[in-house]
């Protein structure tokens, strides 16, 4: 008998039905701030005693949060920062995601930045309401703010209290606090820490779960129509000869088709198809008959791009210096050269890009999944030749980001879309359509030049980094002036390269390959610059152990000493070499490193530790890779991944555990399962069909242990993917002898590596 019942299955409804063991199961899957203000005092409103949170009468605490949630839980995070130093109880937490009111500050999530550049405003927020309330609730209850303490959300003296909200409503707090003031702040020592370091339920899961949670995709308003773009054949130059969509009008609900003139350049031979619905638009655009004359990069492909790489890399002189110190050794004892290559990779986010953009009359409105909108906001307005400041972003939860969404062009045909149409428009891009317009990882070459005394140690470091530049095509403002201050660098394409190993020669220059950057746009993909560098510098680093006849492990060990600026500095440095060399340490014990001749034939285990994700912030870990490697067929599995990491207090960490996992994950996939290449102008794989992240049946057994410590919190989005490349290629030539020295690392190589 064939049953057909009606129901309403939406996008949620399918990934609830088919993902719901997942959940069960516990795979739940740079941010800038102005000073925070002085304490504005209380009211009916309740009191605010800065722009980060207010109490309310009923109890209620309200943190303001101005960082983008994409399922790293930041706003949970961000609120333990506030509610340790207030004394607040957790119950009483809750988050609200701030709109792009100009009082926030500069708004961006990304870099592993949010907790770490958080954590002293937020702290001193906290610390400041807590001084405040004690000395308002001390005089509520006729005794001495000495006589006082502050906890879960209540002022105490003795048997006696009164609540925060009993505070607020009374509107006795009314303190204010100097900029200097709260930077003198001191903040509670470790030891009366009552929420950090601990385990808690993040807040933002509850909607996620039950699907109240609004995302990009979700958003609607009124009059609102569906667009999908007809993207052309290359980012840049394209130009259309001819178009007609003749054949495009025959779709019920179809409206028409934009030809879209950007005058801020982001379009470039594009056309929008508008419909009632998005699947008529998405068909629309199908059949919409474009010719092209396509742009220069229509016949350029990855091999132009790594050829060039490594022409700019031998070039005597080229690019810009990035870090210089001490004179080259004279008459060392050993000198290796290794050159190291990764190809293209994309971000690949669930949710496609999209941005619904609307007149209301006042202002254009803008609602996109966006990590960076202090940067939207202008092009936007560049687009649309209209004052910066009659353009209004708002942001919801991103269905991941990882990079993709620091740039988020894709807002400017929905804007234009929406100009011409004259009313909200919905731009929603097809998986192919998004990785037409990607901005991948560029590809990159490195060539690294060691030299070492009659001990094995280094004493002689040359680098040589060629890569496309995300800043420089995105954000140019933001690139940084070299070590020499000859010419300025993009610090996301270098990040990494120099190493907390102690050499006393470093000559390290980065160079920018100009030809990536005219064929695709660079983007930043999570790890950045240290996900190449460190593959380049850790795979050298064994390299030359295996050359000397030493350990790896022990190698890099007897490397690691803290001289000059390796010693470190406060606040988010400190014990750098001790920490760095403890990580390393228990990785080590934790993995019977010293019995691996043990293993089966086949079988190696590799080492790789870092320092990322930037030396200003550096996550300490280090990680060990089991593989099995087949010699016939050169198939690696990945048994085993074992991760120690110290960084610092964790203010949320279920949440740093998550972070330290997916990472792992992106790492193992970037190293062996996916990536692509560019061809013809456009990347070779567009779909899940070819592009092939890491499957859940690849997934190795992970084990992850957290430092437990009282240091400064560091970042943690990104870090976990640093280390497990260079760790599973060393695992390799451990295993079978195979050096590979380019990522991704496909059988074929390894079979070619085994016959050389």
């Amino acid at each position: 008998m064939n049953v057909q019942t009606e129901i309403n299955i939406s996008r949620r409804w399918f990934l609830a039905s088919v993902g719901g063991a997942l959940l069960a199961t516990g795979f739940l899957p740079k941010g800038a701030h102005a000073e925070v203000p002085s304490i504005k005092g209380g009211g009916s409103e309740g009191y605010s005693p800065t722009i980060w949170y207010v109490v309310r009468g009923d109890g209620r605490i309200i943190v303001h949060v101005p960082l983008a949630e994409m399922g790293q839980h930041v706003g949970t995070a961000v609120a333990r920062l506030v509610a340790e130093e207030l004394e607040a109880k957790w119950d009483d937490i809750d988050i609200v995601h701030v709109d792009h009111d100009p009082k926030w500050g500069y708004m961006i999530t990304g870099g592993s930045w949010s907790v770490n550049h958080s954590y002293l405003p937020f702290s001193r927020a906290g610390a400041a309401g807590r001084i405040a309330l004690i000395e308002a609730g001390a005089k509520m209850l006729g005794v001495s703010s000495s006589d006082c303490i502050a906890r879960d959300s209540e002022v105490r003296a003795g048997t006696r209290s009164v609540s925060y909200g009993e505070i607020a409503v009374a509107g006795s707090a009314t303190r204010v606090f100097t900029a200097k003031e709260l930077e003198e702040i001191k903040l509670k020592p470790a030891t009366e820490r009552r929420l950090l370091n601990k385990d808690i339920t993040a807040r933002d899961i509850p909607a996620k779960v039950d699907g109240s949670a609004i995302f990009g995709i979700d958003r609607h308003v009124p009059d609102m129509v569906y667009a999908r773009p007809v993207v052309p054949p290359t980012r840049y130059g394209s130009r259309i000869v001819s178009w007609s969509d003749d054949e495009a009008r025959k779709v019920p609900g179809y409206l028409k088709t934009v030809e879209i003139n950007d005058p801020s350049g982001i379009c470039q031979g594009w056309l929008v198809s508008v419909a009632e619905n998005w699947p008529a638009a998405s068909n629309a655009a199908d059949l919409v008959d474009v010719k092209y004359e396509a742009g220069p990069a229509a016949s350029a492909g990855e091999a132009d791009v790594l050829a060039e790489g490594h022409r700019l890399a031998a070039e005597p002189g080229a690019g810009s210096v990035f870090y210089q110190v001490g004179e080259p050794v004279q008459n060392p004892k050993d000198v290796f050269e290794g050159t190291y290559v990764t190809r293209s990779v994309l971000q690949m986010p669930l949710e496609p890009l999209n941005a619904l953009v609307w007149n209301d009359g006042d202002k254009w409105r803008v609602h996109a999944s966006d990590q960076h909108p202090s940067i939207t906001q202008p092009l936007i307005a560049k687009a649309l030749e209209v004052d910066p400041q009659m353009v209004q972003m708002e942001t919801s939860y991103l269905g991941g980001g990882f990079g993709r969404r620091l740039f988020c062009e894709y807002t400017v045909p929905a804007a234009l879309t929406a100009k011409a149409m004259g009313r909200p428009v919905k731009l929603l891009f097809s998986r192919i359509d998004d990785s037409k317009f990607c901005q991948p990882r560029s590809p990159s070459v490195q060539v690294i030049r060691t030299a070492t005394d009659e001990n094995g140690s280094l004493k002689s470091y040359q680098y040589r980094g060629v890569a496309g530049w995300p800043t420089k095509m995105q954000n140019p403002a933001a690139l940084s002036d070299a070590f020499d201050g000859k010419g300025k660098i993009d610090l996301f394409a270098i990040s990494g390269s120099d190493p907390w190993y102690d050499i006393p020669h470093q000559d390290i220059r980065t160079i920018s390959n100009e030809l990536a950057e005219s064929v695709f746009l660079p983007g930043y993909l999570r790890s950045v610059g240290p996900g190449f560098t460190y593959w380049a510098l850790e795979t050298h680093i064994d390299e030359v152990a295996h050359r000397l006849g030493r350990d790896p492990a022990e190698y890099r060990r007897s490397q690691i000493n803290g001289e000059g600026r390796n010693a470190g500095e406060a606040p988010h440095s400190v014990d750098a070499a001790a920490r760095l060399k403890n990580v390393l340490d228990i990785v080590v014990k934790k993995t019977n490193w010293d019995k691996r001749a043990s293993l089966p034939d086949g079988e190696g285990l590799g080492i790789a530790i870092a320092a990322g994700q930037e030396r200003t912030m550096p996550t300490w870990s280090a990680t060990v890779a089991h593989v099995a490697v087949d010699r016939k067929t050169g198939q690696v599995s990945v048994k085993r991944l074992t991760s120690v990491v110290d960084a610092g207090t964790l203010a949320h960490p279920n949440g740093a555990l998550a972070q330290i996992e997916g990472g792992m994950l992106w790492g193992l996939s970037i190293t062996l399962h996916e990536g692509t290449e560019f061809e013809n102008g456009l990347p070779r794989d567009l779909n899940f069909d070819t592009y092939t992240p890491v499957r859940i049946l690849d997934v190795p057994e992970i084990d992850i242990e957290f430092v437990q410590n009282d240091h400064l919190p560091v970042g943690l989005g990104e870090p976990g993917v640093i280390t497990v490349g260079p760790a599973i290629g060393n695992a390799i030539f451990d295993a079978v002898g195979a050096r590979v020295r380019s990522l991704p690392i496909r059988p074929e190589a390894i079979i070619k590596a085994l016959e050389a």
